[in-house]
């Protein structure tokens, strides 16, 4: 890397927009090299290398070798569609991802033209001034102009200590770096694959390991595809020897079984659910960075959320200063010396950089007044400054002085603050009742007060030096609209809501109320700490926000929710919440506000930051598991009738009704109503009012798994008792064999439509389920009425037994299925006690 060139003009102004392109257009993007063309080719082998393919090309060639060119050329053709089908998904898969890779693409603060504004990380070009704060990761290369920085570098180097950057040392700042404190401005001098993190080829993003739920799906099908392999040796050896057909004709019976057994369809739909339903989610506002979090969205049973930005529209605004007599000033109108000079305290006790909604109040009412404007009071240097945290709930700034003097400025919580200004008891409980009936109308208060001025050296812990109370600040943010009626959603889910803020108690309690929430019973921060791990459980139970909170004190909330039995949602913005965002079952960052150590730690964004939409991406969530567990009962019934079709025949002693042609046509209709029929079933109009599933629910338990195999094995035995009494009919073999087909293609469809509405607990249609139908209508034309088609599949044309026994078998499904539902309603209208029961028994003489 070079270094920057010293007399470079102004350097902090950064680059011209027009100058930015020309550079953006020769080095290109900041990012690594695109390897995409990788996967397909690694999709391309998964799906020659699948069960049902290879089947596929071990029965055409079956076909050739007998020489039947026909049989041969068809399947060839159904090679090809099911390649199509499966690529078609992928597309949808991958086009669902990308859009996610690029709303989770993450933004850089970039000053430009002497303006500072977000952009792309990706866009960014050599010569651009990064502005870093605290959490933020290093987006590329470079030296640091101003300010100083405290920097991770264990993504590069392995080393967990911190190191201290500044501008006179001249140290280069890499890529993948985190700002773990601090401020500063970087010049960027390499991007893309110029970084040291490009140079070693490390990734910038992860696509993540397959959730537990897709390995216990890979895990079935792997079981089950040896199973299919087994009874496939054993048919064909039935076949040949019990039924005395030829080894290859043998063969073919025996592979039609193994694709009949073979589910193929079961990872494919949990790839494509969960990446579609990411992207359904990301459009309400909420981004999934990791697709297993998906799966838990349904049974999260606790939310803990954050007050400020989640619950309140983070438009903080400093409504009322309270100077040091006690009296009270509205900031909407003309302030006065006293009110002035609280303002002007607190301006020096704000991060001039902070991106805080109070430090930006504050910032912007000093604006209005010209006399803090003109001296530039929000900008004010600072010697050194003490963030909140190591105990801490205030801010405190050096600001340095004429004559190399300072004092210290600070900001921050009023029963922290005060005791630095060594009041006396009356003076304290004045402010103290001021503070606490402020808060009680929903204000967030906060204390200000200043030090003396001193020379020499400033001390390592304000705390040890004295201050004088300037004032008190009082900040409104109101409640989003619309968090009562999600409070109230969530009540209706079982779902418990935690407010959590480091605000007074009387103003988490006022905005608790406001939200929905009881608010009477408050735990504070200090509480926690005083309590053990039992006590904090028993005490949790009990409450519904809490107060005064440090970031530090969010982890043991939430492992004590998860050792009471709760699935927890857990929201953050800072550094210091990535602990608990990590060990909650689900972590939420904030998208608008939150540093990129929070997104990375958290499984969603909140890209809007508002609680409701984290309320949505919960009904989504469950939704998605609905239609997972439609989509895994109906592969568990459709596929029943199949084998007892490819079954009876041979049992009989007659040729196989089934072949892998056949079995391929149907496959088309298991395959898209997998896949896109029930991925686009809406949701259960009680999806909300139930509640959350246990954790360890799974689409494949054995009760969803039974209740398929019992749907398929009623319509396996309508379609077979059809075909027997077809042969004992003596219709003739292939129109037999059609019509049995058709009626089972017609069962296959059942099974679709009568699984779409128990899903959504009603009847439904969607645009994919009319589609499916009309596909589905002209294969039967087709298969029934084209001579080509049907002579090639071993059919007759349609007679009598055609028009009259599919119709029929649909209805006995029907029936099948429909029978427990209406023996569940006749009971419960008729049980003693109801009002049909009352009622019979009044008319009685």
């Amino acid at each position: 890397m070079t270094a920057p060139d010293p007399g470079q003009s102004n350097r902090l102004e950064g680059l011209s927009e027009a100058e930015a392109a020309r550079r953006l257009r020769q080095d290109g993007p900041n990012a690594l090299p695109d390897r995409r063309w990788m996967g397909w080719l690694r999709l391309l082998w998964n799906i020659v290398t699948e069960p049902m393919f290879v089947m596929l090309l071990i029965a055409t060639a079956i076909y050739a070798a007998i020489g039947d060119a026909g049989e041969a050329a068809l399947l060839l053709a159904s090679v090809a569609i099911v390649m199509l089908i499966t690529l078609v998904q992928e597309f949808r898969t991958q086009g669902a991802l990308r859009a996610l890779r690029e709303l989770a693409a993450p933004l850089a603060h970039v000053v430009r033209g002497g303006a500072e504004r977000p952009l792309p990380v990706a866009e960014i070009v050599r010569g651009d001034v990064v502005v870093l704060r605290e959490g933020d990761r290093v987006p590329a290369d470079g030296v640091l102009l101003a300010d100083g920085v405290m920097l991770d570098d264990s993504l590069l180097t392995g080393e967990s200590v911190a190191v201290r950057h500044t501008p006179t040392e001249g140290r280069d700042i890499k890529a993948g770096t985190l700002v773990v404190a601090g401020n500063g401005h970087m010049e960027v001098m390499a991007t893309g694959s110029a970084t040291a993190l490009g140079m070693i080829g490390a990734s910038l993003a992860s696509e993540g390991a397959p959730s537990p739920l897709q390995r216990k799906a890979a895990r079935a099908v792997r079981v089950l595809a040896v199973i299919a392999m087994a009874f496939a040796a054993l048919v064909t050896c039935l076949a040949w020897w019990w039924d005395g057909l030829a080894p290859l004709d043998a063969a073919l019976a025996g592979i039609a079984l193994a694709m009949a057994i073979l589910p193929e369809e079961v990872p494919v739909v949990l790839t494509v659910f969960y990446a579609l339903g990411a992207r359904r989610i990301a459009r309400r506002g909420v981004l999934t960075r990791r697709l297993a979090a998906v799966e838990t969205m349904g049974a999260v049973s606790v939310l803990a959320v954050d007050k400020t930005g989640t619950l309140t529209q983070n438009r903080m605004a400093l409504t009322r200063l309270v100077d040091a007599r006690g009296i009270v000033h509205e900031a909407a109108s003309a302030l006065g010396d006293s009110a002035v000079n609280v303002l002007h305290a607190a301006c020096e006790a704000t991060p001039p950089t902070s991106m805080d909604p109070t430090d930006a109040a504050v910032r912007t009412l000093a604006e209005t007044v010209p006399r803090l404007a003109a001296t530039g009071a929000a900008s004010a240097r600072a010697l050194r400054e003490f963030p909140v945290g190591d105990g801490r709930m205030f801010v405190s700034r050096v600001i340095a002085g004429p004559e190399s003097t300072w004092h210290i400025a600070t900001k921050g919580a009023i029963e922290d603050v005060l005791p630095l200004c060594r009041l006396d008891e009356a003076t304290t409980a004045g402010f103290t009742a001021l503070a606490m009936e402020l808060a009680a109308e929903g204000f967030r208060m906060l204390a200000v007060a200043r030090s003396a001025t001193h020379a020499g050296a400033p001390p390592a812990d304000p705390s040890v030096q004295p201050h004088t109370v300037v004032g008190l600040l009082a900040l409104a943010d109101p409640l989003r609209t619309d968090v009562p009626a999600a409070m109230a959603e969530c009540r209706a889910a079982g779902i418990r809501v935690l407010m959590i803020t480091g605000d007074h108690p009387a103003t988490a309690r006022a905005i608790a109320r406001k939200a929905g929430l009881r608010g009477e019973n408050l735990l504070t921060g200090t509480e926690i700490a005083s309590l053990d791990d039992n006590a904090l459980d028993i005490r949790l139970r009990e409450v519904d926000a809490c107060a005064r909170v440090l970031p530090a004190q969010k982890l043991r909330l939430v492992r004590s929710l998860q050792r009471q039995g709760h699935v927890v949602g857990m929201t953050g913005d800072g550094v210091n919440d990535a602990p608990a965002l990590r060990a909650a079952d689900v972590g939420v960052a904030m998208g608008k506000r939150g540093s990129d150590v929070a997104r990375e730690a958290a499984d969603l964004v909140l890209l809007n930051d508002s609680f409701a939409s984290l309320v949505t991406s919960i009904r989504l969530g469950r939704r998605i598991f609905d239609n997972v567990n439609g989509a895994v009962r109906f592969i568990s019934a459709a596929h029943v009738p199949i084998v007892i079709l490819a079954l009876v025949p041979l049992l009989m002693h007659h040729l196989p009704l089934l072949l892998p042609a056949q079995i391929v046509l149907l496959e088309m209709i298991i395959d898209p109503a997998c896949s896109i029929v029930f991925e686009a079933t809406p949701a259960s109009e009680n999806v909300m009012r139930r509640p959350p599933r246990p954790v360890d629910d799974s689409p494949f338990r054995a009760a969803i798994l039974a209740r398929g195999l019992i749907d398929g094995a009623g319509a396996g035995v309508v379609l077979a008792l059809a075909y027997i009494a077809l042969v004992l009919s003596a219709v003739p073999a292939p129109e037999a064999s059609l019509t049995v087909f058709l009626g089972l293609f017609a069962c296959v469809v059942t099974l679709v439509v009568t699984g779409q509405r128990r899903v959504a607990d009603r009847n439904v249609g969607t645009s994919w389920t009319y589609a499916l139908l009309l596909f589905a209508a002209a294969v039967v034309m087709d298969v029934a009425f084209l001579p080509g088609v049907h002579d090639l599949m071993g059919f007759a044309a349609p007679g009598w037994s055609t028009a009259f026994v599919p119709p029929l078998c649909v209805l006995l499904t029907i029936a099948w299925l429909r029978w427990p539902a209406a023996a569940m309603a006749i009971r419960r209208r008729w049980r003693p006690g109801s009002g049909a029961h009352r009622r019979v028994r009044t008319t009685d003489p």
